[in-house]
This record gives C-alpha cells, structure tokens and sequence, in this order.
C-alpha cells in the first residue's frame, strides 16, 4: 500500500555525496551557483572580520542594538554601532595606561 503522502524521492537521499561535492570537495568556479561573481568583482569597501569578545561585552553589543532598534534605528547592527563608537573614539582623550 502505498502512502499518498509520500514524494517518491527522498531529496536527502544523497546528503553525503552533496556535502562531500558541493561543500566539502571542489570549489565552484565563479560562473557557477547564484549570487557568485568574478574574485576581479568583488566589493573592496569593506571586508569581512573576524574578532573575539567576551561574553558580556557580547550581551550590552546585542542590548545596545535592539535599543537602537526600538528606538526607530531598523537597520542598526552590531557593525554599524561598532563602527559609530570608533568613529567617536578620541585616542588623546584616553588615560595613559598602567603597566
């Protein structure tokens, strides 16, 4: 008896040989998959970074956001008030430190 319900194909039948393929294995040439362009076309006005945070400094970035956020400031982001701070950040104002 066979289930009306039931696709026919199972799409994750061949997890293993996508991952090994696509995701693991070869890259895919720039022409391929969507949303890709030529390395040559790549935006150069930024980059993408990677940092470490403690946890709670983690937690007041997040809370300062969806302040913003509430407050009207839809596209705020951890970058952009990561980016708003630096631009504020005077270095002459900063105590010298003590080693």
């Amino acid at each position: 008896m066979k289930d009306d319900k039931s696709m026919g194909h199972d799409p994750l039948a061949d997890t293993e040989n996508i991952l090994r393929e696509d995701f693991y294995g070869r890259r895919a040439e720039p022409s391929e998959g969507l949303g890709s362009r030529p390395k040559d076309q790549r935006p150069t006005h930024y980059k993408v970074i990677c940092i470490s945070m403690y946890t709670r400094d983690i937690e007041e970035l997040e809370a300062k956001v969806a302040e913003l956020k509430r407050r009207g400031w839809t596209k705020a982001n951890k970058s952009h008030l990561i980016r708003l701070a630096l631009s504020q950040l005077d270095l002459e104002k900063l105590p010298t430190p003590h080693q």
